[in-house]
């Protein structure tokens, strides 16, 4: 990202780096100068839905790089490489922002945005709402439903679904999490604000059937929903 808008990450021997995270390895010095010039008068706003640091154990190779198929060797090559981007973007900048929440979103995004674009971070699903006009949407509802591919213990750290329930609850209205997988125990998920929990995985007759018959699944979590919450 950094380097689209002009950031020039060079190695000892003054040739740019190439893309990816073992190569930060091999950072000896960051140019920032066109960018700081193109973004002169701008607000950056990043929206972000967690609240990791850049490294450590819930950083973004520690976190994140699982899901994305790093694992033994790459973990410790892209922690030893943003931990490298960090000490020099702290040297540049004068300011070491790698332990501030959301500096791990996005794989480093998150920690780039706000070390050298100057940027401020909101909560995603707090910017979404107010665009959304959620607060006065939500007046009057019986139940609201939300959900996400995993309700896991990353949704307890910013994600969506958990910043509909803080909205809903703030209204008084009960809410409904739908969600493909649920890792959550129950008390975990009513700790949460959610009235009610229902993983598609647990609808399906065999494995699988909750990618293949989503849809499906989905409106029978729906009518589940309805008669267990909505009487009459």
């Amino acid at each position: 990202m950094v380097q689209a808008l002009g950031v020039r990450l060079l190695d000892a021997g003054g040739a740019e780096l190439p893309p990816g995270g073992a190569a930060l390895r091999r950072l000896a010095e960051i140019d920032l100068g066109p960018p700081a010039e193109a973004l002169g008068g701008v607000e950056v706003v990043v929206a972000c839905d967690v609240d990791n640091p850049l490294l450590g154990p819930r950083g973004a190779p520690a976190v994140y790089g699982p899901q994305k198929g790093a694992d033994g060797e790459d973990l410790v090559v892209l922690e030893e490489g943003l931990t490298r981007f960090a000490d020099l973007v702290a040297e540049a900048t004068g300011r070491d922002l790698r332990e501030a929440p959301g500096a791990g979103a996005a794989g480093g995004v998150g920690f780039a945005a706000l070390a050298l674009l100057g940027a401020t971070m909101r909560p995603g699903i707090e910017l979404l709402l107010d665009l959304l006009g959620f607060d006065g949407a939500v007046r009057g509802a019986r139940l609201v439903v939300t959900g996400e591919g995993c309700l896991d213990a990353q949704t307890l750290h910013g994600k969506a679904p958990a910043g509909v329930a803080a909205a809903a609850a703030r209204a008084g209205v009960r809410v409904a999490a739908v969600a493909g997988r649920l890792e959550l125990s129950e008390p975990e998920w009513r700790a949460a604000g959610f009235t009610a929990a229902i993983a598609l995985t647990d609808l399906a007759e065999r494995p699988g059937e909750s990618m293949t018959r989503a849809g499906e699944l989905a409106e029978l979590a729906g009518e589940r929903l309805a008669g267990e919450l909505l009487p009459g």
